[in-house]
């Protein structure tokens, strides 16, 4: 059944969640169809791609914000400032409480520094702050 997982992991999901839902219903299957090893590797994946998401749009959302501020005068402010935002809203869309005490502001604030440009239409950024000033909440 690993082998599936590596070649179709469509048809693996499928599969597993069959025999899963056999389980479930009390049924007995045959232990070794169940690819244990790779379902709690999805399980414990699924959570993760959820704060992968909510650190990826709050990083885009600080990034956002620096270009705005770093370039004040450019006529993509209220473009960078909308995205912001949106990002902003995305993630408190799919933030749970037990993301809290896993997202790291400042790492993620620090990530958003490093991709700001070097210049602009020609024209070198505005000294923005070196460390995140905001609040997980009232980044949210």
């Amino acid at each position: 059944m690993s082998d599936l997982y590596d070649t179709d992991v469509l048809t693996w999901s499928e599969r597993q969640t069959a025999l899963l839902r056999r389980v479930a219903a009390g049924e007995r299957v045959n232990d070794p169809d169940l690819d244990w090893p790779n379902i709690i590797e999805e399980v414990q994946s699924v959570g993760r791609s959820d704060l992968d998401a909510v650190e990826s749009w709050l990083t885009q959302a600080f990034l956002h914000d620096l270009k705005a501020e770093a370039w004040p005068s450019s006529r993509e402010v209220a473009h960078w400032r909308a995205e912001a935002r949106l990002f902003r809203r995305q993630a408190k869309r799919r933030f749970t409480e037990s993301m809290r005490w896993r997202i790291d502001l400042a790492g993620l604030y620090s990530d958003a520094l490093a991709g700001l440009p070097e210049s602009m239409d020609g024209q070198a950024p505005l000294p923005v702050a070196p460390t995140c000033a905001v609040t997980l909440d009232e980044l949210l």
